[in-house]
């Protein structure tokens, strides 16, 4: 039952953590596109997770009107800061002026107002539930700076967190910049063909097409495959070493079982497929013990903390193999010395 235990230990560490990274991850980039612009015109390293640069010139807002085809340019402000408190690690605020994005992306305020004055702020309903404050309250935000709460809004686009552009621009010190332009087409343009114009027109800048923005978001945050790799080799770590030392136990206490089998004409082989066959068992069943924690785990966490899990089939199929191979090897040892003992020695011993 320990040896069980511990192998499902090893598949929670692999399926649930998986899971949560995966979802976490997604549920970020579906935020960051959550847009009903077809266009993002940026400047290199803009639309990156982990970039906070104001570095396109708010100018190109009209230049961008003028293009045949647009109906609409909205420019956002983008500050990213490691975060202490979050349970993501990092704090991402975007800087809009309401009104106008609101419009383009069919969002709405369901208290409040929007934030217009710099020391102002909007939360998203989730946010708003988390910090678990009131309209009028203050939050602090760039190092200690108070903001006062003052609208909420939904559905949930980009940051949870929106202050004015020009507050962000303030709070920066980069007027006239933003991290990068929405562009909203008009009915029956074609995006490819105005990008194309778009291009031309405004050659050196980076266009984007927001229905090829990489949603897997796991390839742009650095080091998170790093980790979840240490997580796939500490389950498999976990899982062979729990096996070992139980079935390496369980050969010493029954030292005596397999003499007799020997005696009785057992060969070598018959006592490793013997040994090994407990350690299939094993496996299987802290597969099953650990994926069902894992569920259960998951539902109850997203139940009572809002966290999304998203389970991927090659995480848990790499789960399985590692909770049944890591079981039949390390049984292989134990199995070798078991099948290594002298019934003599023993029949005469014990």
């Amino acid at each position: 039952m320990i040896s069980v235990i511990g192998v499902a230990l090893g598949v929670v560490l692999v399926v649930l953590f998986t899971g949560l990274a995966r979802g976490m991850t997604t549920d970020m980039a579906k935020r960051a596109t959550n847009w009903k612009a077809e266009i993002v015109f940026s400047r290199a390293g803009g639309m990156e997770f982990t970039s906070s640069n104001m570095n396109v010139d708010t100018a190109y807002v009209e230049k961008l009107r003028g293009i045949d085809g647009v109906a609409s340019a909205v420019p956002v402000g983008r500050y990213i800061t490691p975060n202490t408190k979050g349970r993501f690690g990092v704090l991402q605020l975007d800087g809009v002026d309401w009104e106008p994005f609101a419009a383009m992306n069919d969002m709405r305020l369901v208290a409040g107002r929007g934030a217009t004055a710099v020391n102002e702020v909007i939360l998203d309903s989730r946010q708003f539930r988390e910090d678990k404050v009131s309209l009028g309250d203050e939050i602090e935000l760039f190092g200690g700076k108070k903001y006062k709460v003052v609208g909420v809004f939904e559905p949930p686009s980009g940051s949870r967190i929106k202050m004015s552009l020009a507050a962000m621009q303030d709070a920066l010190g980069a007027a006239d910049k933003c991290t990068y332009i929405l562009v909203k087409l008009k009915d029956g343009a074609d995006t490819d063909a105005v990008a194309a114009a778009i291009n031309a027109k405004l050659p050196g800048n980076k266009i984007n097409l927001t229905r090829e923005l990489v949603i897997d978001a796991q390839e742009r945050i650095p080091g998170l495959n790093t980790f979840l790799r240490v997580l796939v080799g500490l389950g498999a770590f976990v899982s062979t070493i729990f096996v070992l030392l139980s079935m390496y136990t369980t050969i010493t206490e029954r030292r005596k079982e397999i003499g007799i089998l020997k005696s009785l004409g057992a060969s070598r082989s018959f006592i490793i497929k013997v040994i090994e066959g407990e350690a299939f068992m094993i496996g299987l069943l802290g597969t099953i013990l650990g994926f069902a924690t894992s569920f259960i785990a998951s539902w109850a966490i997203g139940y009572k903390f809002e966290l999304p899990f998203q389970f991927n089939a090659g995480w848990m199929i790499s789960a399985i193999v590692i909770a049944i191979g890591g079981s039949l090897f390390g049984a292989l040892y134990p199995a070798w010395r078991a099948s290594m003992i002298d019934p003599v020695k023993v029949m005469v011993n014990e």
